[in-house]
């Protein structure tokens, strides 16, 4: 399958209007090492390891980047700012499907003085700017990209799709006892957020933003990842996922900023790491540091640009908008 020009044609013209949005909104670009000995401790991903030769013949590990996030928040540290950042992120054993490559691009951006919700904003501004129009064809179906989008609590859908208010079950073996009355599986579900991801995944993804796009805002807290918890009810968390196509797009928070309440955090994602027999890696004592400097609130976002210049050239594989897919190499 050789390269597709037109199509290198077409992602460099996104590209190009993405960086004339940012730059045009006073975001100040930065660039990230691809590399770095600490990478991010996400439970469910799996970094590439790689080996740097120091000249004595030593070797340390170095790993690629799952996510820039902990760079980028070192930035907000040292005052840098509202920034974006277009980079490279690898994720090992995530590929095929027709949205998975294991080398994939991102842009992730950051706003002082900022919760979720003006994520969300910038959302549509930036795909409707890139659009060009208010509706778009994907996989068929007509997407309509008028402002306002859907915007809707993860347990407002669980109500509406499954009729389980999360709020009245908030242990496993409540969870799991209205699961199952109502139909739905909880085999080989070991703790309350495998039974959540189970239904969530099965039976409210699929339909996502097939017509609008949808926030799926207001995460269990345990997901709260970097975070931070509601004022009013810290069994939630500030994070959104943003749908559209069916597709998950993009991961947001109101970033939380307390050092302490993030080491603790890290501490127990090290526990599940090890529960899950993946490598353990150390906590980034540079990055919790950092976190003592950022004095105001601020808001960050991960949004993976292929499969969104997928929805907008309205091609169905992730292969078909990379120009050297590892699909296409590996038998």
């Amino acid at each position: 399958m050789f390269p597709n020009l037109e199509m290198a044609k077409s992602r460099k013209l996104l590209t190009d209007k993405t960086r004339e949005f940012f730059d045009t909104n006073g975001f100040l670009e930065v660039e990230t090492p691809i590399m770095n000995p600490i990478p991010g401790m996400e439970p469910h991903l799996s970094p590439f390891e790689t080996k740097l030769i120091l000249q004595n013949g030593q070797t340390t590990n170095l790993y690629l980047n799952t996510s820039p996030e902990l760079q980028m928040k070192k930035l907000l540290g040292a005052g840098f700012g509202n920034i974006y950042n277009i980079t490279k992120v690898f994720r090992n054993g995530e590929i095929g499907g027709g949205r998975h490559n294991p080398e994939f691009t991102m842009i992730e951006w950051y706003r002082y003085d900022s919760d979720y919700k003006k994520l969300m904003e910038d959302c549509e501004n930036l795909t409707l700017h890139l659009a060009g129009k208010e509706k778009i064809e994907f996989n068929s179906k007509e997407i309509k990209l008028a402002k306002p989008w859907t915007r809707k609590t993860v347990n407002e859908l669980f109500i509406e799709k499954c009729d389980i208010d999360l709020e009245k079950y908030k242990t496993y073996e409540s969870l799991k006892e209205v699961a199952e009355k109502s139909g739905l599986s909880t085999e080989a579900c070991n703790d309350w957020d495998e039974i959540f991801y189970k239904i969530f995944l099965n039976e409210i993804e699929p339909d996502l933003g097939t017509e609008k796009p949808i926030f799926v805002y207001d995460y269990p807290a345990s997901q709260a990842a970097l975070s931070k918890k509601k004022a009013d009810n810290p069994f939630w968390a500030e994070r959104f996922e943003l749908y559209i196509g069916g597709m998950e797009l993009s991961n947001a928070f109101s970033e939380l900023i307390d050092p302490e309440e993030q080491k603790v955090r890290l501490q127990e994602e090290q526990d599940l790491r090890k529960k899950l027999n993946k490598t353990v890696f150390d906590i980034d004592g540079e990055f919790l540091e950092g976190l003592k400097s950022i004095q105001r609130p601020c808001a960050g976002i991960a949004l993976g640009l292929d499969r969104l210049f997928m929805l907008l050239m309205n091609k169905q594989k992730i292969e078909d908008v990379l120009l050297f897919p590892l699909g296409n190499y590996i038998k």
